[in-house]
């Protein structure tokens, strides 16, 4: 008997300290230190959250830079289908995807004919990547400048502006992230209609 009330009290203790105390104290310091990013790293115009610089979203007219594909399919980039498609370099149903993107990127895109980034082909590993390549952004330069009327130098101050460096200088490559690059669009070179 003395064995299970100590035991008891063991558990209501640790589900006390880890279920409830660690918790609340680690965010607790989340929002105290990181307030932004333990909020989702939320992006707002005019007050509203319209997305987050977290998670890619999905722009189809001209006048925006388009970012990668998702594997979430038809869903966009909803965060609860995340991950990869699991499809091979063999699968027919990735060839033909792919396929179907380099013509729709070669109709958007007219003016650029050398290779496609490889980043505008395939989706990231949780397929929620919000960022693309500079060379991505290059390859859709001349559209987005063509559709709001103004010079492709213009766009491309704004794609260096928002071309973030390696992480710490030495992880991972250059990238623009798709959301901010676009709501900077709007501000600088808004589209008359």
């Amino acid at each position: 008997m003395n064995q299970i009330k100590i035991a008891v009290r063991a558990t209501i203790v640790l589900t006390i300290l880890t279920g409830l105390a660690y918790p609340l104290l680690v965010t607790g310091l989340a929002q105290a230190f990181f307030h932004r990013q333990s909020n989702g790293s939320l992006v707002e115009k005019n007050g509203i959250a319209i997305g987050s610089e977290l998670i890619g979203q999905r722009f189809t007219r001209p006048e925006y830079f388009h970012g990668r594909p998702s594997a979430a399919g038809n869903d966009g980039y909803d965060a609860t289908v995340s991950g990869g498609s699991n499809l091979g370099p063999t699968n027919q149903k990735l060839v033909d995807r792919v396929q179907a993107d380099i013509k729709k990127l070669r109709a958007e895109n007219p003016g650029f004919t050398g290779p496609i980034p490889a980043d505008l082909l395939t989706s990231s590993a949780s397929g929620l990547d919000p960022h693309i390549s500079p060379a991505s952004a290059e390859a859709q330069l001349a559209r987005v400048a063509a559709a709001r009327g103004v010079t492709p130098g213009r766009i491309q101050a704004l794609v260096d502006r928002r071309t973030e460096g390696r992480q710490w200088g030495i992880s991972g490559e250059p990238r623009v992230n798709v959301l901010v690059l676009n709501l900077d669009l709007d501000r600088a070179t808004p589209v008359r209609k």
